[in-house]
């Protein structure tokens, strides 16, 4: 297991360097990858020749399949071949991916390099890169975002084993930490993103691969294990900087080794600086650079004031509201309404304010929006009452006390001191999301109570446990993006029989808006002239890909309020894709008036469902004259 993990995180830190580089080049491209890639397994093989052949891991299939019949790992196997087959059978429909993550990576190749896209998206530049830089030469050398789930699945696969190590080495004994390796993995932003290609779960599981492999360099004194570390905490800040706050933990956990590693300088120096390359930091020196900030966040934020304490007290409320949340919850059209006449006027205009309080809960977890969620969080406050209570009359830990006792608090606190942090800053409103993180970090201080052990050996704690994994499974299966049945075919038949139903309206709806979002400008690009390639599009956070296929066939531009006709023919534009609400919210101007201003006309207007909580909008197909 150490060792496959070691070969991930080196492989997506060679991706992540290599990504700078060939920008730096001017060679982003299939060619420059492919060079790139052969330079790689030439080194890799030069390396495993050296060890022996110690690095690659070795399988025990009499060990899995041993281990496999047990019930929670099998439980844990089924959850994880329904992931895999949900990835398999369905395009990727993340819509952030869909809007600015993977075109992202279509502008820069298209350019050759990493640049500052000309757009009024600013995600689509002031995010770091880190799950782009590894997605890259799938595109780049495939032609397709088919397999990008991929990427998520490996993650997913190592979570057990990380769990479990990262436990017991902050004092969760082995008997408590056993059940919940299997356990954590099937919160529901964790298991819904495994066949997906979000870049939560991506981060997270190097975050937890940072501070195992810390624990572990302190035990066994391998450079190895550092550098491993070293590289894991780097590609945590890269995947997500809202990670950032989690390097207090990883330093905490990786000071001890600092003392004897300091007898390989070079090393260190030179790992270390492959590590600054694979992080944030090049992305944060690029936001300083274009728009004044190193988070990049005044371009998303500039109109919400600060106000620490009531922003943590907020996100603390919002966080516990969404892992909450039932996996299914049709009462959440009452919930919603009894929220909005509840709310004091005074605080939810100050909510407006600070955070962007979402504005209802959700009828289904989806990967979007999903923390921790439900299972494991009422599993887990059961099991704390549960030892609490047994504590009273359990005998205390009769285990040797470690000199290092002291320091190992200090490490299971670290984290709490992180997510505090990160919520008195946080403008976001899917918080449970954006902690994915974090989570499996607050367990231990939990879990080391001596009670637990007691715990997980009773019935109906196992039962429970048992009824977790059950609603991970079902979720799975009715999930939008990827359900595992014939959802709509369905939901038709059954609004054939009742076609009054809005209940069953509303399923249509969500399963074919999410069944197509991965191409859904398809009736757009069907109109477009064969062989254009160059396209124009006002757009905010649209899915914007599915005009970019084939890829490689046309190269989409974005237009922003000053640009004028001249500079976009000068730019190869003559077709636009416009929707007017963008231009009335960010252009201040009518499509009549722009229309007007660019010496356009419509060629052909067409309503495209994108999104199932805002229904169908009109799209126009303009020409410059």
């Amino acid at each position: 297991m150490p060792s496959a993990i070691s070969i991930w995180v080196w492989f997506c830190a060679y991706l992540n360097c290599v990504g700078w580089t060939l920008s730096a080049l001017h060679q982003l491209n299939a060619v420059g990858y492919m060079v790139a890639l052969l330079i790689g397994f030439v080194a890799f093989g030069a390396w495993w020749k050296q060890t022996s052949g110690r690095i690659i891991p070795r399988i025990s299939w009499r060990k899995l399949k041993r281990r496999f019949r047990r019930p929670f790992p099998l439980a844990f196997l089924i959850l994880a071949a329904m992931a895999f087959l949900g990835g398999a059978l369905y395009a990727p429909t993340n819509y952030d991916a869909l809007a600015y993550r993977i075109p992202r990576v279509l502008h820069w190749l298209a350019a050759g390099q990493w640049h500052w896209i000309h757009t009024i998206l600013p995600r689509i530049n002031n995010r770091s890169c880190g799950i782009e830089w590894v997605s890259a030469p799938v595109i780049a050398l495939l032609g397709t975002d088919r397999w990008l789930f991929l990427i998520n699945f490996i993650s997913f696969l190592l979570l057990p084993g990380l769990v479990f190590s990262m436990f017991t080495r902050l004092g969760v004994r082995r008997r408590v930490a056993w059940p919940w390796m299997w356990i954590v993995p099937t919160g529901y932003g964790y298991l819904l993103q495994a066949g997906s290609i979000g870049n939560d779960l991506f981060g997270a599981t190097f975050a937890l691969v940072a501070v195992d492999f810390a624990l572990r360099a302190n035990r066994s004194r391998r450079p190895r294990d550092f550098f491993v570390s070293l590289l894991a905490a780097a590609l945590m800040t890269s995947a997500k900087t809202n990670n950032l706050p989690l390097l207090l933990p990883w330093a905490v956990a990786i000071l001890p080794a600092l003392g004897w590693m300091r007898r390989r300088t070079l090393m260190v120096l030179a790992v270390g600086a492959w590590a600054l390359l694979a992080s944030a930091l090049p992305t944060l020196v690029l936001n300083f650079k274009y728009c004044g900030d190193w988070s990049g966040l005044v371009l998303e934020t500039s109109g919400l004031k600060k106000d620490p304490v009531f922003m943590a007290g907020a996100n603390t409320v919002l966080l516990a509201m969404e892992n909450f949340v039932p996996p299914v919850f049709p009462l959440a059209g009452r919930w919603n309404q009894f929220a909005d006449r509840a709310m004091p006027a005074g605080l939810g205009e100050r909510l407006q304010q600070t955070i962007p309080w979402p504005e209802q809960l959700p009828e289904m977890q989806i990967e979007e929006n999903a923390g921790l969620g439900f299972g494991v969080c009422v599993l887990l406050l059961a099991s704390m009452v549960a030892a609490m209570f047994t504590g009273r009359n359990h005998p205390g830990d009769t285990r040797p006390v470690d000199r290092d006792r002291k320091w190992q608090t200090c490490v299971r606190l670290a984290p709490i001191v992180s997510l505090v942090a990160l919520l008195t800053q946080s403008h976001m409103g899917d918080s449970s999301r954006l902690v994915i993180a974090y989570y499996a970090f607050l367990l231990p201080p939990v879990l080391v109570c001596a009670g637990h052990e007691w715990v997980v050996t009773r019935r109906w704690w196992r039962i429970s446990a048992f009824a977790v994994f059950i609603m991970a499974a079902g979720l799975l299966v009715v999930s939008p993006p990827r359900p595992l049945f014939p959802a709509l075919t369905l939901v038709e038949k059954l609004q054939a029989r009742r076609p009054d139903s809005r209940g069953l309206a509303r399923l249509r709806e969500v399963y074919s808006v999410y069944g197509g979002r991965n191409d859904g400008f398809a009736p757009a690009r069907a109109l477009l002239p064969p062989d254009l390639k160059v396209l124009g599009m006002v757009t905010f956070d649209d899915p914007e890909t599915s005009l970019w296929r084939p890829f490689g066939s046309r190269r989409i531009e974005h237009v922003c309020s000053g640009d004028t006709a001249v500079e976009l023919k000068q730019r190869g534009i003559e077709y636009i894709l416009v929707k007017e609400d963008v231009l009335e919210q960010f252009f201040k101007c009518p499509l009549n008036d722009w229309l007007k201003r660019m010496n356009a006309q419509v060629i052909q207007t067409m309503p495209l469902n994108l999104r199932a909580s805002r229904g169908a909008l009109d799209w126009y197909l303009v020409k410059l004259q």
